[in-house]
């Protein structure tokens, strides 16, 4: 049995991802706002440490796996709580259980979006992100719209798990990403119920090659492989999961 701890585990993606590791046996430590063994609320440097306070007082023979999955969509206000969810709180968990993965040789599975591979992001704002400075980010993008806010803080986040694959991996513990393209939550209802983003979604939704948005359950397959034992080699990847998505969109990268 493996030991996993991860955020945002009550909803969604991070609800099929628990799911489906406890369904193969393993002990699973859920950090959210409600429903959770550690309630936390990650958008503050408190309840980030709350987080980090009770996973490693659940697993204090090491993690094999962490994955910061709790996540705000571009329709959430502020806007800065956006960004201190998707990037603030998702670096500061990883950092604070990084010696609790370099214990057992784990795993973080970062949660990425296609939409952090699109253009057009204010660069100050990820350059912000990746400098760790909260205070003038979040003031910044209060100035700016919500697809900035949630796209970039999955592209900083992105770009900080690449930026550390090597270091981390040299110390024991490697780093991934699965971004997925638009899927079935809470969150994208959300989206769609908004008049600033609804019709935009939902024709975007209607775009992906495969011909539907994705369940839940097919994003959790993505992480839980990346967790396992066979995905060993895997460092520093970003796995899209969308449809054929992105391949639609730049099928000249990769």
């Amino acid at each position: 049995m493996a030991v996993y701890a991860m955020t945002g585990g009550a909803t969604g993606i991070g609800a099929a991802v628990k799911t489906r590791l406890r369904e193969e046996g393993h002990e699973v430590i859920v950090v959210d706002i409600h429903d959770a063994d550690v309630i936390a609320d990650l958008s503050t440097p408190e309840g980030r440490a709350l987080a980090v306070a009770g996973i490693r007082e659940r697993a204090p023979g090491g993690l094999d796996g962490f994955v910061p999955c709790a996540g705000l969509g571009p329709y959430v206000e502020p806007l800065s709580r956006i960004c201190q969810v998707n990037y603030f709180a998702a670096v500061a968990t990883t950092e604070g259980v990084k010696d609790l993965l370099a214990q057992r040789r784990g795993c973080v599975v970062m949660i990425s979006s296609n939409s952090a591979s699109m253009p057009g992001y204010d660069p100050q704002f990820i350059e912000l992100l990746l400098a760790g400075d909260e205070a003038a980010a979040c003031a910044l993008i209060d100035t700016l719209d919500g697809q900035t806010a949630y796209g970039g803080s999955k592209l900083g986040l992105t770009r900080w798990m690449r930026r550390n694959s090597t270091a981390w991996a040299q110390a024991g513990v490697r780093l991934n990403a699965v971004a997925p393209g638009i899927t079935r939550t809470a969150l994208t209802d959300g989206v769609y119920q908004d008049p600033r983003f609804g019709q935009i979604m939902k024709e975007f939704g209607d775009s992906v090659p495969t011909g539907s948005i994705a369940r839940p359950e097919q994003i959790a397959s993505a992480v839980c492989y990346l967790l396992r034992p066979e995905a060993d080699f895997f460092c520093g990847a970003v796995l899209f999961v969308d449809g054929g998505h992105d391949a639609m969109l730049r099928p000249d990268q990769f």
